[in-house]
């Protein structure tokens, strides 16, 4: 196991882009180690390994952005139960992590939708967020939520965006636009919870109802 986590780190020291790290690190990004690799080349590092939970659960301790991404491609679907989902979902601490942690692993899960669920409802800084970008990619691999779970994410959504701009403003927004792309009557209802922003006294919300406006003009 120490052979391949030397030899990972050896390929990613290799494929190391500083200016991408530096400018990265001056956006606040402050990992303990980013090598700034591109994340196709991060998926090409993966490839050439096969899936292995504990790999993957060492990977993830790591600080180190290169690292945990891997871990979301290397940690095996059919292992990866909802304790750990819950543990790793607390330990979030990047937006780019959140993204891939959604995208790689979590929306494959079979209790995928139960989590996501849950997690809306969750007031730390990254867990509703997570929650928000699961739903967004249940949404785009065509998944049908219940109708208690649609009903809960168009309420959630609607109180991040009631909070104005912000990190989870920005994934409840991308959730409602996901989930209203799939039909025009949950584009309907995703609207008609928001119709009052048209007259706002905070621009920020003519904004979100605008932008989901133009979203669903185009897809239906």
């Amino acid at each position: 196991m120490k052979d391949t986590i030397r030899d990972i780190r050896s390929r990613l020291r290799l494929s190391m882009n500083g200016v991408v790290s530096t400018s990265m690190r001056e956006q606040g990004l402050d990992y303990k180690l980013n090598f700034g690799v591109s994340l196709p080349k991060i998926k090409e590092i993966a490839a050439s390994y096969p899936p292995d939970a504990a790999l993957a659960e060492l990977l993830w301790k790591e600080d180190v952005r290169e690292l945990k991404i891997l871990a979301t491609l290397l940690q095996p679907v059919s292992s990866f139960k909802q304790e750990q989902a819950e543990r790793w979902t607390g330990e979030v601490r990047h937006q780019e992590i959140a993204e891939q942690y959604a995208m790689n692993l979590l929306q494959h899960l079979p209790f995928a939708e139960e989590l996501a669920a849950a997690w809306i409802m969750r007031k730390e800084e990254y867990v509703p967020v997570v929650g928000f970008l699961l739903y967004a990619r249940l949404c785009v691999a065509g998944a049908s939520l219940e109708r208690l779970h649609a009903e809960a994410l168009i309420r959630e959504a609607r109180k991040a965006m009631d909070g104005g701009v912000s990190r989870l403003q920005r994934a409840a927004l991308l959730a409602l636009k996901r989930y209203g792309r799939q039909s025009a009557g949950q584009a309907k209802a995703v609207l008609e919870s928001i119709a009052d922003y048209a007259s706002s006294d905070f621009p920020e919300r003519q904004e979100f109802l605008n932008d989901l406006k133009f979203e669903f003009e185009y897809y239906h």
